[in-house]
């Protein structure tokens, strides 16, 4: 008897293993969240206090929330939950997050951002109305030149790295388009837009071998943001992290590379114009000059537009740096380092832009002064 209850429960135990019971199968099925995010108003805010995140020390307010569902597939729901996230009001606008799975039943409704597309679009107009009246033509031309670099930026760029292609071949090419397309848009096609091109060019390539050697002499994995991490795993490890870090710093650095190396050109031309008894090398002299102030304002703007969006790794820095981390471990860790080798190579970029552009456009600026003088006297004295 008791070996015919050994074998049943024996037999019994290989069922459930096996799935032979209709709801170990069942139980074993795997239902996604379904996930819904759509404009919402919120309808009353009661029952509002401080509280203490649990597990950590960080307070933090929390209020009761019902809400109207404005649109998405919820539309017309009105929902009551708890948000501890951006504080709100009645009749606020904002988006909702609904999370719900059919399976045991569960509902959970978050705030996910505030609305801000009407600001966004005031903020947009104003830009644009101060750009009309002040840029002029100018103005129109750079606008179009702007729209222009996001359309390669996010119609070549970024579908090709996402298509597998290598990041540092896409950045330098989509690179070089934004300068050549850019420059000849807002500038239009002279000798001296010519020059700036060629200048900015050469400091690209130069720049970029130097970014090439350090991040990988540097030992740089490319995972040194959350952003990096999440994305390697969205696309199964099928982008070169490393190629990407590289081509970041390579597209950020093209902005101010491309105002100082127009700058300068221009400066050229000008004291072209105004010197026509200058000599190429006394030309070349004064354009350093003009190029020297400009280095020191730029490199400034550079690290401080970094320190600006770096501020809150500032501040966790600091906060790292009084416990039980030594400053020089922090600053070697790759999130810091990373932000580090962005700023010392794009101001080397920019250090460089400005002889390298200068010799350009003296070279090939030279005789304006003479052909300009010609037609306007007849003679040069």
């Amino acid at each position: 008897m008791l070996r015919m209850k050994r074998i049943l429960y024996i037999g019994l135990g290989t069922a459930l293993l096996l799935g032979a019971v209709p709801f170990v199968t069942h139980a074993q099925e795997l239902v996604p969240d379904t996930i819904s995010v759509g404009k919402a108003r919120v309808l009353e805010m009661t029952n509002q206090h401080d509280t203490v995140i649990p597990g950590t020390d960080t307070p933090a307010t929390v209020q009761t929330l019902k809400i109207e569902v404005l649109e998405g597939p919820d539309k017309g729901q009105t929902p009551t939950f708890e948000n501890n996230f951006t504080q709100l009001k009645e009749g606020d606008i904002f988006y909702v997050r609904h999370i719900s799975n059919p399976l045991d039943a569960t509902d959970h409704w978050t705030v996910s951002d505030a609305y801000r597309l009407d600001l966004l679009i005031w903020l947009g107009i104003l830009f644009l109305m101060l750009l009309f009246v002040f840029g002029g033509v100018q103005g129109i031309r750079g606008l179009l030149s702007l729209a222009g670099s996001l359309i390669l930026i996010f119609y070549i760029l970024l579908p090709g790295i996402l298509s597998g292609y290598s990041p540092i071949l896409v950045s330098i090419g989509v690179a070089s388009l934004i300068i050549i397309a850019g420059s000849y848009v807002t500038h239009g096609f002279t000798k001296t837009t010519s020059a700036a091109v060629i200048g900015m060019l050469i400091t690209v390539s130069i720049t970029g071998a130097l970014a090439y050697t350090v991040v990988h002499m540097g030992h740089f994995s490319g995972y040194g943001s959350e952003e990096s991490i999440y994305l390697n795993f969205n696309t199964q490890g099928g982008i070169d992290m490393l190629g990407l870090l590289f081509g970041g710093i390579m597209i950020g650095l093209l902005g101010v590379l491309y105002d100082i190396a127009i700058s300068q050109a221009i400066a050229v031309e000008e004291l072209f114009l105004a010197g026509t008894h200058m000599s190429r090398v006394d030309i070349y002299k004064r354009a350093i000059r003009i190029g020297r102030e400009h280095i020191g304002a730029l490199v400034n703007t550079l690290a401080i537009a970094y320190v600006g969006v770096a501020l809150p790794l500032l501040l966790l820095l600091t906060q790292t740096y009084s416990g039980s981390a030594s400053l020089s471990s922090v600053l070697n860790s790759e999130l810091f380092a990373t932000e580090i080798v962005r700023i010392l190579v794009g101001s080397i970029g920019l250090i460089l832009a400005v002889p390298i552009t200068t010799f350009v456009a003296v070279w090939m600026l030279s005789k304006v002064s003479s052909i300009t003088h010609t037609g306007s006297h007849g003679h040069r004295h």
